[in-house]
């Protein structure tokens, strides 16, 4: 893809992306975006597929608690299908990749990638869903639904089953400890394993100070 598109599309991409969701916001955006090429630099894969779908992926996001969430990915391939259109350099033959790579892009889901591109595309969110970023855009996202940090009888789900809706903390054990393992290139699940380790990591101070405070004995 030529310079000059590329930037054209980051411009409509950053001015689209939602604003008052810091957990899917530009910067999240942009990262997902720098970890695609990245990936993309040790695949065999078309950028010109791979940096719209990054671009777009969540560029119609709602509230996890809302049941609209679950037409994110449809809505927002219907919309990059839209702004690549109007593009007259851009090989409308593509389009449907694009569009295939952002339904595909789901943790919830968990559908397989159709394509090398959709691959690429699912690691590079996938990392933001572990690590220390995926700490602070679990418990922003956790606050705008006002759930609780964790659970007051069972904070690490020792004896009971993790729910959701009920903290940021039960998220680790449904998605934040799991995303390494649907990694698909060498290169992400490097990076997924480190930052696996830093989130038990924090689980095991978290745990200390929990038992420090009276939580938990």
């Amino acid at each position: 893809m030529n310079k000059t598109l590329e930037e054209k599309l980051i411009s409509i991409a950053e001015e689209r992306q939602v604003k008052g969701d810091p957990s899917h916001d530009f910067q999240h955006i942009r990262r997902v975006f720098f970890l695609a090429k990245k990936i993309s630099e040790h695949e065999e894969v078309d950028l010109d597929v791979v940096i719209p779908a990054a671009l777009f992926h969540d560029t119609v996001v709602y509230r996890k608690d809302s049941p609209e969430s679950k037409n994110e990915t449809e809505e927002s391939a219907r919309i990059a299908g839209e702004i690549l259109e109007t593009f007259d350099e851009y090989p409308k033959e593509k389009i449907p990749l694009v569009q295939a790579c952002i339904r595909e892009c789901s943790f919830t889901k968990g559908l397989k990638p159709s394509s090398q591109e959709s691959a690429v595309l699912q690691d590079a969110d996938l990392l933001e869903s572990t690590g220390a970023i995926s700490i602070i855009r679990t418990f922003s996202s956790g606050g705008q639904m006002q759930r609780q940090f964790y659970n007051h009888e069972d904070p690490f789900r020792k004896d009971t089953e993790p729910d959701v809706t009920n903290s940021g903390l039960d998220l680790f054990y449904i998605r934040l400890l799991k995303a390494q393992d649907r990694m698909h290139s060498e290169y992400a699940k490097k990076i997924a394993e480190r930052r696996t380790q830093f989130l038990k990591d924090f689980l095991k101070e978290l745990e200390m100070e929990l038992t420090e405070a009276g939580v938990i004995s």
